[in-house]
């Protein structure tokens, strides 16, 4: 069995690609987070460590955390992957997706950018699926998504905290049918629980935050800090058929 990593977000697209990655097969050793050594934090999501590794502990995965500056952040990247070469591993999982990314093919000499010089094998389980198709698998096999950061332009703070449904599938369509280059948005997300997750991530506690530096595409964004969070049992979902846990 390939011992692999994934490159982790804590967002819906890496997730999905974990549980791919799994149900192909390949054995997911870590997930990989790059750390940025000013802020301490998962850039652009802006997550903890502590809350990205109590969403491992959650999944049953341990968390590898590697810190890198702006600067250089390639080559440390590399340096990271020679260094899990020697443990064993042998491949990277990435979430991208081609169809309706803009930025598909930039990203994708990146990872090759990466990948190849250190002999690492790359899995791309979503490249072929559009986002609509992504959405709907998430929803049908019961992840719990929530948006973790919005623009503050085209869908606003309310947006935070929301968990993706078939209503709001419905809305990301109809935004995406109504507007004229296709956009619904920038957002991120964050997976709190799944088939894939032992246990179930609750959020108790967060506050809002907006980053007018962010200025994705022209506008600031509005952040979940999440401030506390706990595991809870998935035993009584396990008895009620609702909990389909993927061998790992």
């Amino acid at each position: 069995m390939k011992e692999v990593i994934v490159s982790w977000s804590g967002g819906k697209d890496c997730t999905l690609a974990c549980y791919k990655a799994i149900k192909s097969g390949l054995k997911v050793k870590y997930l990989a987070s790059i750390i940025t050594e000013n802020s301490g934090r998962l850039w652009p999501h802006l997550l903890s460590p502590e809350t990205l590794r109590m969403q491992a502990e959650a999944i049953g995965i341990p968390l590898l955390e590697w810190p890198s500056a702006a600067k250089g952040y390639d080559d440390n990247y590399r340096r990271m992957l020679n260094h899990l070469k020697e443990e064993g591993v042998n491949g990277v999982v990435f979430g991208d997706v081609n169809i309706g990314n803009s930025f598909a093919g930039k990203h994708l000499n990146w990872i090759k950018s990466v990948c190849e010089p250190t002999g690492m094998e790359y899995h791309l389980p979503l490249w072929e699926d559009n986002r609509a198709t992504l959405l709907g698998e998430l929803i049908e096999l019961r992840f719990e998504v929530r948006i973790l950061a919005a623009d503050s332009t085209e869908l606003g703070e309310s947006w935070l905290g929301r968990k993706l449904d078939k209503e709001m599938l419905s809305e990301l369509k109809l935004r995406h049918s109504l507007s004229p280059n296709g956009n619904v948005g920038y957002y991120h997300t964050f997976v709190t629980d799944g088939p894939i997750f032992k246990s179930r991530l609750v959020i108790e506690e967060w506050d809002r935050v907006f980053d007018e530096q962010a200025k994705f595409g022209g506008m600031g964004v509005w952040y979940m800090d999440i401030k506390r969070c706990r595991l809870e049992s998935k035993v009584k979902q396990h008895i009620a058929g609702l909990y389909q846990p993927v061998n790992i």
